[in-house]
């Protein structure tokens, strides 16, 4: 069996790192997705443009994506809006109880040896694993 490099996915991860570590060191913010948005829909004086900038930038990365050769995966259908809401429900309410969310505590806080993101991102990968399981063998 050959081994392939995913290129893209070193691409994306090289740029993660270089984006969290920007934030932090020359704005002394965290780069986590919960927490910048959160902040813009609360707003703080001074808070307000770079949260912006941040997620304008998000946003700009995935249509600028295949002008610089990078190709988008296909979309998987959606098979009840119900079901989407309601997740993306019980996510929002997840990183509130976690005081963050996989970009928080997943990139920037297991890369600081932040104990508490240690033990969040164990959490949300036991619960990501038990729920692939329940969806793919009980349902």
């Amino acid at each position: 069996m050959a081994f392939e490099i995913p290129w893209d996915a070193l691409a994306g991860g090289i740029l993660l790192g270089i984006s969290a570590s920007g934030l932090l060191l020359l704005n002394g913010r965290i780069a986590g997705i919960s927490g910048i948005v959160s902040g813009l829909l609360t707003p703080k004086q001074g808070e307000v443009s770079w949260r912006l900038l941040f997620v304008i930038g998000m946003l700009a990365s995935g249509l600028l994506a295949p002008a610089v050769g990078f190709t988008l995966p296909e979309t998987l259908p959606v098979s009840s809006f119900f079901w989407v809401g309601l997740a993306g429900l019980l996510v929002g309410i997840g990183t509130k109880v976690g005081n963050g969310c996989t970009s928080g505590h997943g990139i920037c806080g297991m890369g600081r040896l932040s104990k508490r993101s240690i033990v969040a991102t164990c959490i949300f990968m036991a619960v990501a694993i038990a729920t692939v399981f329940v969806r793919l063998h009980v349902l």
